[in-house]
């Protein structure tokens, strides 16, 4: 089960439902696109992209850009990522769980990957390409108002 999890009080973990939505998005368009597609597979690709549709009406580039037939998770990712967050679509539980029966009808290896479940976090999840520091210590709280 995919499960994002806070990483703080005013956010949450999203490049996990971002992930399984693109690449379920390039997985149900790879197999239309090899003729391997089952009628099971096109229902699934069709629901997903309504449901994407549906949180992307008051964005017309991003709506555009799910008509696409993209076979790269990483295309997709560029093209409508920012859109899946602000438009809340990654908070969308229906729209999480037909992402995942697409990746798991279209490439079952793949959606093996996506069993991703964080509990307690005390660091980081996801990937850096550059240093990273964490402190465990708590907060210093701000420095009240100088005497005179």
């Amino acid at each position: 089960m995919l499960k994002t999890t806070s990483m703080s009080d005013q956010g949450s973990y999203t490049m996990a439902a971002i992930d399984v939505i693109t690449t379920a998005l390039a997985a149900g368009a790879g197999a239309g696109l090899k003729g391997t597609a089952s009628d099971v597979i096109r229902d699934a690709y069709a629901t997903l992209k309504s449901l994407i549709k549906h949180h992307f009406k008051d964005d017309d580039a991003a709506a555009k850009a799910i008509e696409a037939d993209e076979i790269e998770p990483g295309v997709w990712r560029a093209r409508i990522g920012g859109a899946l967050t602000l438009s809340g679509a990654v908070d969308d539980q229906e729209l999480l769980t037909a992402a995942r029966q697409l990746l798991a009808a279209a490439d079952p290896a793949t959606a093996r990957t996506f069993n991703i479940e964080v509990g307690t976090n005390h660091g980081a999840i996801g990937e850096f390409h550059a240093p990273v520091t964490f402190s465990q210590a708590p907060p210093v709280p701000p420095a009240g108002p100088a005497a005179n």
